[in-house]
Formats: structure tokens, C-alpha cells, sequence
């Protein structure tokens, strides 16, 4: 019997709707299993924003790759249908938002179950902000207006994720003060234009778009305080 493999991961902090250079969307692409990769984009922490939508197929339309979106404010595949498009995705690519609200859509359709199985069965799973939060079991966000905590994700990858951590005011020392207080787990910070691959839950890559962008785990320091250890990711080429 062939073992799984183990499931993959990216966390992004830029990307198609950010950056101008694609080099981050680059990155992902040339992590697929395939050299022509299937690529969904889920838009629900946007609530299917037809701008944002129209923005990724912008910039994957003209990639070697095959690009779709998966809606489900206007939802046209049943339960067989939304299993078997999502489980012959070669990349699933979660746009930013809110996060509770993502989270919310997606167990009222099943979806978090179904991304489970995708990246069980070898899709590399990924996103920005909202999208990059999702996947851990808690995350740092502004989905109910002012910065907080937010205990509950997919679980799929171990510990927190705070997105825009050198990017939005107040994000360092509110995610460091949730983590020193046990509020969330210790977890990853990513500055934006950062780029993390994670693989059976462990860091085997960072890269970056942005000189001086870095990679921080964030963990309790027993004394009532958060300490960071940052990681200093490889530049990607322009």
C-alpha cells in the first residue's frame, strides 16, 4: 500500500491581488505536482468579490496553468460535484477577507472537509491573509473589526499564523501579546511579501519578493512575555 504524502502547505503574504511582479504566484505554481497545474481560487473570505475574482484570472489566465474559481455565494455544483472539482484541484488558492466568515461558509457547505481530503491526497493548499490563516488551528484577525484572536481554523497546519505582521499597524504586538498569553498558540508571523511551504506540518522553505521581509515563530518566553525567532527567507529572482 503507498503511503500519502505528507500535506502541503504555503502561507503567503502577497500574491496576485498585491504584488506586481507575480513572483510569489510564481513560486506557488512551480510547487505543484504538474508542470500544468488545475488552480482554484476560493474567494470566500471576499464574499465571491467579482473584482478580486476577476484579478486572479487576470493574472493565472496567461500562466501554464488551468485556472477556475470555486463560488459558493452562487453556489452550481451539489455535494458529488463540489467533491470531485476540489479533489482534481492541483493547487487550492484561498484569497484574503474575513476569516470567520470564510470559516463559517465553508463548514455550511462541507468545504472544510473536502480541503482536508484534497491536500491529503497531495494538493498543495495555500493563500493570503484570510487565506493564509485558515489553515492553522487559531490566527491573528481583524474579522470582527478591531485586531483579536481567533482560536479556530482548519487545524491543518500545527499552531497560529498572523498575516501582514510588518504591514498593518498594531498586528505585532497584539498577536505577541495573544501568544504570550496563551490566548493562541505559538504559531508564524509572516511580514508581507513573505512566502512559507510547509510540509507534515514543518517549515522546509521561506522565501521573499521583499528585501529586508522576514519570517517570525512567535512563542511564549515563560516569563509573561512573547519572544520571536526570525528567519531571514531566500530571494526570489526578478
Amino acid at each position: 500500500m503507498t503511503a500519502a504524502p505528507p500535506r502541503r502547505l504555503t502561507l503567503l503574504g502577497g500574491g496576485f491581488s498585491t504584488d506586481e511582479d507575480g513572483l510569489l504566484d510564481d513560486w506557488v505554481l512551480g510547487l505543484a505536482r504538474t508542470s500544468r497545474p488545475k488552480v482554484c481560487f476560493v474567494p470566500t473570505a471576499s464574499g465571491d468579490a467579482p473584482a478580486y475574482v476577476e484579478r486572479f484570472l487576470g493574472a493565472f489566465g496567461p500562466r501554464r496553468c488551468e485556472p477556475s474559481v470555486l463560488h459558493l455565494f452562487r453556489r452550481e455544483l451539489d455535494d458529488a460535484g463540489l467533491r470531485a472539482f476540489l479533489l482534481a484541484q492541483d493547487v487550492v488558492y484561498v484569497g484574503g477577507g474575513n476569516t470567520a466568515n470564510l470559516l463559517a461558509v465553508w463548514r455550511a457547505h462541507g468545504v472544510d472537509r473536502l480541503l482536508t481530503e484534497a491536500g491529503d491526497r497531495g494538493t498543495l493548499l495555500c493563500g493570503i491573509s484570510a487565506g493564509a490563516n485558515c489553515w492553522a488551528e487559531g490566527s491573528h484577525t481583524d474579522s470582527f473589526g478591531p485586531l483579536t484572536f481567533l482560536p479556530d481554523g482548519l487545524g491543518l497546519l500545527p499552531g497560529s499564523v498572523c498575516p501582514h505582521y510588518d504591514g498593518e499597524p498594531g498586528r505585532r504586538p497584539s498577536y505577541r501579546a495573544a501568544v504570550a498569553a496563551g490566548a493562541l498558540a505559538p504559531g508564524w508571523a509572516l511580514d508581507d511579501g513573505v512566502g512559507a511551504l510547509f510540509q507534515g506540518g514543518d517549515l522546509v522553505e521561506a522565501v521573499t519578493r521583499a528585501p529586508g521581509a522576514r519570517l517570525y515563530r512567535v512563542e511564549p518566553d515563560g516569563r509573561g512575555e512573547a519572544r520571536e525567532n526570525a528567519l531571514t527567507p531566500r530571494p526570489l529572482a526578478r
